[in-house]
C-alpha cells in the first residue's frame, strides 16, 4: 500500500538525483528526466543526437549518481557478439587438465552503455536483444541471469551514414525511450566551456544505490491509472496503427506500421513514475500526452509520402493527440452543453475527474 510518506520520500530521492546529474551535465532538463523515468521504470533508452553534446557523459554520470557497476561497450562494425556477451575459453588447471570456463563479456554488468551502437552489425546489435528484454544471456546453450537493476543506455549519431547500420525494428521495440539530445542553447553552451576547463570528470555524488532503485519501481508500480485514462493511453497507441478501429487520420496517412504493445506498457510504466516525481498519488491525462514522444517517436514506420513531405515522428504523434483530444477535451469525455446548469456541467466534470 502506498502512503503519503512513500509519495514524498520518492518525489525527495528524485530531487536529489537530479540536483547530483545536474552536477555534471549542463542543460538537457527534459533528456535527464526521460533517462530518469526509464531507469526507474525499469526500461532501456536510446539516446540519439550529434556528437560532442553529452550523451556519453549523461550515462557515466547516472552510473555514478544510482551507485551501479557501470561498463562501456564501444560499438565498432569489426565488434563480434562475444565480445559484448563473453564466451568460453580453455583453461587448465594445476594437473594440466582443460575444461571449459564461461568469460563474462561486458554486458554482465547493471548499467551498459552501447555507444555508437548503430556502427555495428546486425550480427552484433542482436546480441543485446535478450538482455535487453529477458535480462539473461545465453551462450552455449546455458543461460546466465543478469543481476538487476539492469538496463541499456544506446546512443546513435544522426547525422552520419557511411559505416552505420540502422537498428532493426525488433531491436527499437526493446526501447522504452527514444530520447532526441538537442544543441546547448547560447547560456548552456558558456557554462559546459566554464565546466570543463576545471574539470572534465564527472563530480557527482550517489544519490541512491541499486536496492533503492527497485523499491523506488516497486512504489510506481502500486500507482493507480484511472480507466478512463488508461482507456485513452491504449487508444493513443491504437490510433497510429493505419488499419486499427482508433486509427487516427495522421496515421491513415503518414504510418505504414504503428507501436506494438510494448510501447502501451511503457507508456503506463513511464507515467506512474512521472506522477510520483511531481507528488501525485494518480496518473493524469498530461503525463501520458507528455510520455508518448518519447515512447511512440521509434516505434512508427513512416510511409513515403512522410518522407517525401519531411514529416517527423513527433509532428505525428502531436497530429494524433490533437486528434483525440477535440481542442484540449478527451475524445471519450462528454462536452458540457451551454445550456446545462451549472451544478449539471459541475457535476459532469467530477465524473470525469476534470477540473
Amino acid at each position: 500500500m502506498v502512503t503519503e510518506a512513500h509519495i514524498q520520500k520518492f518525489s525527495e530521492q528524485c530531487k536529489n538525483i537530479f540536483a547530483q546529474i545536474e552536477r555534471d551535465v549542463i542543460g538537457q532538463k527534459e533528456v535527464i528526466e526521460g533517462a530518469v523515468i526509464a531507469m526507474i521504470a525499469g526500461g532501456n533508452v536510446l539516446l540519439e543526437g550529434v556528437p560532442g553534446v553529452g550523451k556519453t557523459r549523461l550515462v557515466r554520470s547516472l552510473g555514478r549518481v544510482f551507485d551501479l557497476p557501470f561498463s562501456r561497450i564501444q560499438f565498432t562494425p569489426d565488434l563480434m557478439p562475444a565480445d559484448v556477451t563473453g564466451t568460453n575459453i580453455i583453461v587448465k588447471d594445476e594437473n594440466g587438465n582443460s575444461s571449459f570456463q564461461f568469460q563474462p563479456g561486458p554486458v554482465f554488468s547493471n548499467i551498459i552503455l552501447a555507444d555508437e551502437i548503430n556502427r555495428a552489425t546486425p550480427k552484433t546489435q542482436s546480441a543485446l536483444l535478450e538482455a535487453m528484454q529477458e535480462h539473461t544471456v545465453t551462450v552455449m546453450g546455458v543461460s546466465r541471469r543478469l543481476e538487476e537493476p539492469f538496463f541499456v543506455l544506446a546512443t546513435q549519431n544522426p547525422v552520419e551514414q557511411d559505416g552505420t547500420y540502422p537498428l532493426p525494428e525488433a531491436q527499437m521495440d526493446r526501447f522504452m525511450f527514444k530520447i532526441i539530445v538537442k544543441n546547448p542553447s547560447l547560456n548552456e553552451l558558456m557554462d559546459i566551456v566554464n565546466m570543463t576547463q576545471k574539470t572534465m570528470a564527472e563530480v557527482a555524488d550517489a544519490a541512491c544505490n541499486g536496492k533503492d532503485l527497485l523499491e523506488m519501481r516497486a512504489t510506481a508500480n502500486q500507482i493507480p491509472v484511472a480507466e478512463d485514462v488508461m482507456r485513452y493511453a491504449m487508444m493513443l497507441c491504437l490510433a497510429t496503427h493505419p488499419d486499427s478501429e482508433c486509427a487516427s487520420e495522421a496515421a491513415k496517412k503518414y504510418v505504414r506500421l504503428g507501436a506494438s504493445p510494448r510501447a502501451g506498457q511503457a507508456l503506463i510504466s513511464a507515467a506512474k513514475v512521472k506522477a510520483l516525481m511531481n507528488g501525485r498519488y494518480n496518473v493524469s491525462y498530461n503525463d501520458v500526452n507528455e510520455l508518448a514522444y518519447p515512447v511512440l517517436r521509434h516505434r512508427m514506420k513512416l510511409t513515403f509520402e512522410a518522407i517525401a513531405e519531411k514529416v517527423s515522428p513527433d509532428e505525428i504523434v502531436k497530429m494524433i493527440i490533437d486528434e483525440l483530444t477535440h481542442k484540449g477535451k478527451l475524445a471519450n469525455e462528454p462536452t458540457v452543453n451551454e445550456e446545462e446548469s451549472a451544478p449539471a456541467a459541475e457535476e459532469k466534470k467530477k465524473k470525469f475527474g476534470r477540473k
